[in-house]
């Protein structure tokens, strides 16, 4: 049996409402629609990783509520072993998002269970987090959990993957247990201390080093439509094109990303290869709308890529 992806992370339902316009402060707007999607960037990447075929469990936490009950369910259905999943007395993790006609957003995240995350939580899986062939973990759930589980991760071998989302500031010790970093612009902005949210074609380079000697083994920037900028500790540094799709909805594309590296580089694929194939998987997943509902299967992928090649 093979060792399975083990996600450490966030469950939310996302509830998400049309507007023509975002509401200001005190003023009520009439919506054009509503939709409700399971998400959270943990469970994101969880199923992102098991449509792809990999065998995968998820830590968390989720309340006693009927969303915490809708969300195990679609993680069931999504295949993710949901066995080291807690429901505590607690409302489930919720994100309340306005949308508008621009594509602009406001969104309201409440942690619910998820913040009840903590680092005995981790205690309790130790079997499960020793037999992982790789740890993911984001930062919506409590950061000392985070930082344990880079422990765990260091101690024990385990290659580790941190997505820094959302952008807060992080300690050189967890980065020194961090195998692959993931920053999107906005967040290596942050963690460079830049006051501006987008990079310079001439900075990419200069940015990953600087991650680089912080401590983390590996870097990734995660840069939309523009690709992704590969920096490992072998001083391999390359800009990985993304795919031209036209895309409807780019959320959780981080996270198909996430999920689908993991899933490439525990299947033995080299690094520019796996970043390649996880670019393909993003770019499946902002032709279609939600958060899980947007992640492709292998197939899917397989598909997109023949059409790709085909084309040239």
């Amino acid at each position: 049996m093979s060792r399975p992806i083990v996600v450490v992370g966030s469950i939310n339902l996302d509830l998400v409402a049309g507007t023509k316009r975002i509401p200001v402060a005190g003023e009520t707007v009439i919506g054009s629609s509503f939709q409700t999607f399971f998400g959270g960037k943990g469970a994101n990447q969880a199923v992102a990783a098991a449509r792809l075929g990999a065998s995968v469990a998820l830590i968390g936490k989720l309340g006693t509520d009927a969303f915490g009950r809708e969300l195990q369910t679609g993680l069931k259905q999504a295949g993710v072993d949901t066995s080291a999943i807690d429901v505590v007395d607690e409302s489930s993790g919720v994100a309340l998002i306005t949308t508008d006609e621009r594509g602009d957003n406001s969104i309201t995240v409440v942690p619910g269970a998820n913040a009840l995350l903590f680092p005995a939580d981790l205690e309790k899986r130790m079997e499960l987090l020793r037999s992982a062939a790789i740890l993911l973990a984001q930062l919506e759930t409590p950061l000392q959990t985070v930082e344990y589980l880079g422990n765990i991760a260091s101690k024990e071998g385990i290659p580790f993957v941190l997505d820094p989302a959302p952008a807060r500031p992080l300690p050189d010790s967890l980065l020194r247990n961090v195998t692959w970093l993931t920053p999107n612009e906005t967040e290596t902005c942050f963690l460079l201390g830049h006051s501006g949210q987008q990079l310079s074609e001439e900075s990419f380079e200069s940015a990953a080093h600087t991650l680089l000697q912080r401590g983390c083994r590996n870097v990734i920037l995660k840069l939309g439509e523009r690709g992704c900028y590969v920096a490992l500790s072998d001083g391999t540094r390359k800009l990985v094109p993304a795919f031209k799709v036209r895309a409807v909805d780019t959320t959780a594309a981080g996270d198909a990303f996430n999920g689908a590296l993991a899933v490439a580089l525990t299947a033995g694929n080299k690094p520019l290869e796996a970043a390649r194939w996880a670019s393909a998987v993003a770019a499946v997943s902002v032709t279609r709308r939600g958060a899980q509902p947007s992640m492709p299967t292998g197939a899917e992928v397989s598909h997109f890529l023949q059409e790709i090649t085909s084309s040239q």
